[in-house]
């Protein structure tokens, strides 16, 4: 492939500190083993003088309390994480991930909650929009759930909360749920932020 002058010629690194950065970043965007002789492309040197950056790395990394390493793989080295350390990195992937939900999401959960059981066609009525990405989000959250059938043309499915909800919430049965009105909006409002990391913009009211 032809060179297009795209990015210029590329001038050697002469600074052994600077060889020693390019080559952490070139090993730290890669991830994975990158041969000698592309990080000598990096910095536009010789293999030799780009072998000694490398090991001054290494080395830098080995004796300073860090936690990543870099490995000698044959003629490529990596940089990865300190194999002490493993145990921290399971436990945070190990922890349960929490659903953030848009205001689209949450005003769909909103008028199922108190509208409930509703169909698609009805939450549609009141947002005004198509609600099926919303409505399969919240199933896939499992705070909402196909609660039965409306006993009518096409037998639409009926949509309620789950005790997933309740427990998000923190109330013990949907009848706890408090009434929709200016005062406790409010409180609403910062609960639900506060729960679920995000902002309601708007809380549709039961007799709108």
């Amino acid at each position: 492939m032809e060179n297009n002058g795209m990015y210029g010629e590329c001038k050697p690194v002469e600074n052994e500190k600077d060889q020693e950065a390019v080559i952490e970043a070139v090993l730290f965007t890669m991830g994975g083993a990158v041969e000698l002789r592309q990080l000598a492309a990096a910095i536009g040197q010789d293999r030799e003088t780009t072998r000694g950056a490398a090991e001054r790395l290494m080395k830098r990394y080995q004796t300073g309390k860090k936690g990543m390493e870099i490995l000698k793989l044959e003629d490529s080295y990596q940089m990865c994480t300190r194999s002490k350390y493993y145990e921290n990195l399971i436990r945070v992937a190990a922890a349960p991930k929490k659903q953030v939900l848009s205001d689209v999401v949450l005003e769909t959960l909103s008028i199922i909650a108190y509208r409930q059981p509703v169909t698609k066609m009805e939450i549609e009525k009141i947002r005004g929009v198509k609600s099926d990405h919303a409505v399969n989000r919240l199933v896939e959250y499992d705070l909402v759930y196909e609660a039965g059938r409306l006993d009518a043309p096409g037998r639409p499915a009926l949509f309620a909360t789950t005790e997933e909800f309740l427990r998000r919430f923190g109330v013990g049965s949907l009848g706890d749920l408090p009434d929709v009105n200016p005062e406790q909006e409010a409180v609403i409002r910062a609960e639900v932020e506060e729960e679920l990391q995000l902002t309601v913009d708007e809380i549709p009211k039961e007799n709108e």
